[in-house]
């Protein structure tokens, strides 16, 4: 069962070959045996889930199932959920639980998914390595001496491992996609603005997009009904009709699937920076596309250089203003001692706060100071607007840009703990998407040295069902997606 696609599991919950019960309880009893290796999960409720699993028993026997319903579902600790422990991996949040449901809990919860846990996740979603969480580093299913990437670790952990279906994440700079390619999953960032941002803890407003992490594109369509869809409570929540994103997939297939499709490709993606086993892959991918029917077309990015160096003043500007609220009076960590309240201010975030979260602090409200606003964080802003014209002209050029999801494979834990900019430089490939608010797609592409590597689509504004059908084409041809890592039996 734990091989099935979400598709495959509804028809058998469906069918009455298992029930949601018995669905939910092997995947506790997964997360039981193995959470200890992976440190995948922060919190776990068996009662709870259970509870929702017998409600979705009785909703499918009056014969009131959807896709999801009666599926279990990881969600990532950056998500309020009424009534469970929501952290989002800082000692900050260590003892909050959340009065109401995020939007897109509250959506799954509508679907009929059962919640199986909150995952682990770098510190308010700051980091390419899920190193800085409080209760310490994810590890890789495919390696545990590896990082699974980050911010999303915990839940591409979960899902590679089967010790979850599927999962929920969020990407701010690559948070869904850098995961998703060291993990050997399909991850996806909608469009900016697609999915609310309600309930989920905010890191830096204008870039944080929530998302899915499965193991297939198809899987991810199905998840990505549920998620989207627009949220009077989020002012950048776009209100447009809604869709069915697995629309393309379902389509019928040909010999030549994706004949007439335009691939652009980047030359600044393929001038080097990348390694060469990830590169080789990747080469191989677009070879298979080719087959398929699809054809290639060189087109440039010039401000691509740039998007690494704006992203590190506009994410941490952001984010300085955004956790001004965790001060220590209203929820979440306050420190035992003090003297007054400026002293219970001062104490509180700086131990309630780890060192990356503060490195960002410092570095956000530095760049909106006074005298240095205009120098570094609107020509930051410039460079942004810079970056989506690119995409903007790539666009008039070819349907569908591809290349790298990340540098490399999997790195080792602590390798770039000491060297922040190198650690920056783990989303070279992901940040300009952000930047911009275009969708973006990884895919799994093949293994070096034993390791998984991710491909990433990147598309125009709401093509979410044409990336998702181009990605279902790859994986209809091969069967890296398949893939699962040894040990999780």
């Amino acid at each position: 069962m734990i091989e099935h696609s979400l598709q495959a599991m509804a028809a058998a919950l469906a069918n009455k070959e298992i029930s949601s019960v018995e669905l939910t309880q092997l995947y506790l009893e997964r997360i039981a045996r193995h959470n200890s290796q992976l440190n995948a999960y922060i919190t776990v409720d068996p009662a709870r889930s259970l509870a929702q699993a017998d409600a979705a028993d009785a909703r499918l026997a009056r014969g009131e199932g959807g896709p999801l319903t009666g599926i279990p579902i990881a969600h990532k600790d950056i998500f309020c959920a009424s009534g469970w422990l929501t952290t989002c991996g800082s000692k900050m949040l260590s003892n909050f639980v959340s009065p109401y449901d995020a939007a897109v809990i509250a959506r799954f919860h509508a679907a009929g998914a059962v919640m199986l846990g909150k995952t682990n996740m770098d510190e308010f979603a700051m980091g390419s390595s899920n190193e800085t969480s409080f209760y310490g580093p994810v590890h890789n299913p495919w390696d545990d001496s590896r990082v699974p990437g980050g911010s999303s670790g915990g839940s591409a952990a979960s899902v590679a491992a089967r010790l979850a279906p599927a999962a929920t994440g969020t990407d701010t700079g690559g948070s869904i996609r850098q995961p998703a390619a060291l993990c050997n999953l399909t991850g996806m960032k909608p469009t900016y603005g697609v999915i609310s941002r309600y309930g989920m803890i905010a890191f830096a407003s204008s870039l944080d997009q929530a998302g899915p992490l499965g193991r297939s594109a198809a899987d991810c369509a199905i998840l990505l009904n549920a998620m989207a869809g627009f949220d009077e409570r989020d002012s950048t929540s776009l209100d447009r009709p809604a869709e069915d994103f697995s629309r393309e997939i379902n389509a019928t297939s040909t010999a030549k699937p994706l004949a007439g499709l335009k691939i652009g490709l980047p030359e600044e993606f393929f001038a080097g920076g990348c390694s060469p086993e990830v590169m080789q892959l990747v080469e191989a991918a677009i070879g298979e596309y080719r087959q398929l029917g699809a054809e290639t077309v060189s087109i440039r990015l010039p401000s691509m250089g740039l998007s690494v160096a704006a992203y590190y003043v506009i994410a941490p500007a952001e984010a300085s203003s955004n956790l001004a609220r965790f001060d220590g009076v209203r929820y979440g960590y306050r420190a035992p001692d003090y003297q007054d309240l400026n002293d219970m201010y001062c104490k509180s975030r700086a131990q309630g706060f780890g060192d990356e979260v503060k490195r960002r602090i410092l570095i956000g409200t530095y760049v909106l100071s006074h005298g240095y606003y205009d120098a570094y964080y609107l020509q930051a802003q410039r460079i942004r607007r810079l970056i989506a014209n690119d995409f903007a002209s790539a666009f008039q050029k070819c349907d569908v840009i591809i290349g790298p999801t990340s540098p490399s494979t999997a790195f080792q834990l602590g390798e770039k703990a000491a060297d922040p900019v190198q650690m920056y430089l783990s989303d070279i490939y992901t940040i300009a998407v952000n930047l911009a608010g275009l969708p973006g797609i990884s895919i799994p592409c093949g293994f070096a040295g034993g390791l998984p590597a991710g491909l990433q689509l990147i598309g125009d504004y709401f093509t979410e069902a044409r990336l998702l059908n181009i990605a279902h084409r790859y994986q209809q041809a091969n069967a890296w997606h398949l893939q699962r890592p040894g040990g999780f039996d």
